[in-house]
């Protein structure tokens, strides 16, 4: 039995710039952490030679291409196994075809590889394990998604990735000492809105609007800049006004990336002592992101309280075997 443990990420800023309309032009830069809210997969070897998948539901097929879990499918055939095998998954947070903001989807493609591969007796790097899973849900799966999530639940770690023209990626880990780390953790809150929203949705309509967008995404990437020099200066009050200054440039980029609500709750927190914030992911519902100095928290936490506030950690590591056994 194998049992892979891959983070969900928090992103900071550029996102968007992951899109290929928009790197294919200028190279894309966001900032992203790992947390430590996972996707966990288990792959065992069946009796028979039946494929068995478990999720919300539980599919037993005899032939790959019958089943109906596309990113399953889809990393069964590029690892190359064809039968005998079951893979169950599982996330801290619920997830489901709706998207949450979290870069779920990405994490579950780049942990059932990792699960996958470990399976058949091989370790592969990081790198590879993100670029099959850009290759699985961008050019196979057609969805119209960045590549920021593969990168950072490959890699783990507080990181600015960099993406080009020629479709390279670099991954560069921010460095600061763990008081620093611990210092910034403390200041960011994040809430579930109740909101789940089909992130490809928006995603489509963004892509579709890049010319009139890209002047918008232009200062996410500058954004994304500033962040890691604020990080890496210590100079953390720079970090709650540079996710403000991102998500009014982000509100800008599709119609229905906030709404009333999503405006009210972060009003809301801004009113209570938010310095900053933004939403997750693609938009549209999800988790709420926040920065706010430790005295101003309460305040802010009574504010929301008709929100789930989900504390969370960073994640130093990627996705990574955690059980193994004949």
């Amino acid at each position: 039995m194998i049992i892979s443990r891959t983070p969900m990420r928090v992103s900071f800023a550029g996102g968007g710039s992951d899109l290929s309309v928009y790197y294919q032009q200028t190279p894309g830069i966001v900032l992203s952490t790992a947390i430590d809210r996972y996707i966990y997969i288990t792959v065992n070897k069946m009796f028979d030679d039946k494929i068995r998948v478990s999720y919300s539901t539980t599919e037993i097929v005899d032939c790959v291409d019958d089943l109906k879990h596309n990113i399953i499918r889809e990393a069964l055939k590029i690892v190359g196994i064809s039968h005998g095998v079951e893979v169950v998954y599982m996330g801290d947070i619920p997830i489901g075809n709706a998207g949450i903001g979290l870069g779920s989807s990405s994490s579950l493609a780049v942990g059932v590889l990792n699960a996958l591969y470990a399976f058949k007796g091989m370790h592969v790097s990081a790198e590879r394990l993100a670029r099959e899973a850009c290759q699985i849900e961008i050019e196979i799966l057609g969805h119209p998604i960045g590549k920021q999530d593969q990168y950072i639940a490959a890699y783990g770690g507080i990181n600015t990735i960099q993406f080009n023209q020629d479709e390279s990626v670099f991954v560069d880990p921010v460095i600061f000492t763990r008081q620093t780390k611990a210092a910034l953790q403390g200041k960011l809150m994040m809430f579930f809105t109740g909101l789940v929203r089909i992130s490809s949705d928006i995603l489509a309509e963004q892509k579709g609007n890049i010319r009139d967008n890209k002047t918008f995404l232009d200062k996410m990437v500058g954004l994304a800049r500033v962040m890691r020099e604020s990080l890496v200066a210590n100079e953390f009050d720079r970090v709650g006004e540079i996710l403000h200054a991102g998500w009014m440039c982000k509100r800008n980029l599709a119609s229905t990336i906030s709404c009333t609500s999503i405006d009210e709750d972060y009003q809301r927190a801004m009113d209570a002592g938010a310095i900053g914030g933004k939403i997750l992911g693609a938009g549209g519902g999800g988790f709420l992101l926040f920065y706010c100095d430790e005295e101003k928290q309460a305040s802010v936490r009574q504010a929301l309280s008709h929100l789930k506030e989900t504390p969370f950690n960073f994640e130093p590591q990627g996705s990574k075997i955690i059980h193994l056994s004949d």
